[in-house]
């Protein structure tokens, strides 16, 4: 089953999905929000259309690994989108995502300004790609 990772900031939503075999994530999309509401619709319809069976929506812990403002943020995304789907909705540790897919555009030699389109859906590829091998490893 397909599964879809969210990165949840202030202005844009990063999504990745992973292929059925729930091996590699790809980048899908960056959302630019507009209202809770609308935005979560907007995922709840991706999740619907690509079938997908479980989200992960990224934690960004402070680095001592307690919460902030914006745990509670994507905690509280997760409750209005779970509203919508009935697929479960888990929570991935994202500390350093979005700064791993800031060094990784750079090397590929993505210019500043092009950057900050793709940042997001790279940071939630990376919290998916996390998962993914998480739940490999826990296989085995």
């Amino acid at each position: 089953m397909k599964i879809v990772g969210l990165d949840i900031g202030t202005v844009r939503i990063g999504i990745a999905t992973s292929d059925i075999m729930e091996i590699i994530a790809s980048a899908y999309e960056v959302y630019k929000r507009k209202n809770t509401s609308e935005d979560v619709k907007h995922i709840a319809e991706i999740v619907t259309n690509l079938g997908a069976g479980e989200v992960v929506i990224g934690l960004p812990l402070k680095m001592d690994g307690s919460e902030g403002q914006s745990v509670e943020m994507a905690r509280e995304f997760g409750e209005s989108l779970s509203k919508l789907i009935s697929v479960p909705i888990l929570y991935q540790d994202e500390r350093l995502s979005t700064v791993t897919a800031e060094k990784i555009l750079i090397e590929s030699g993505v210019r500043r300004e092009k950057r900050k389109g793709k940042i997001d859906s790279i940071a939630a590829t990376i919290i998916l790609q996390t998962y993914l091998d998480k739940k490999s490893n826990m296989k085995r």
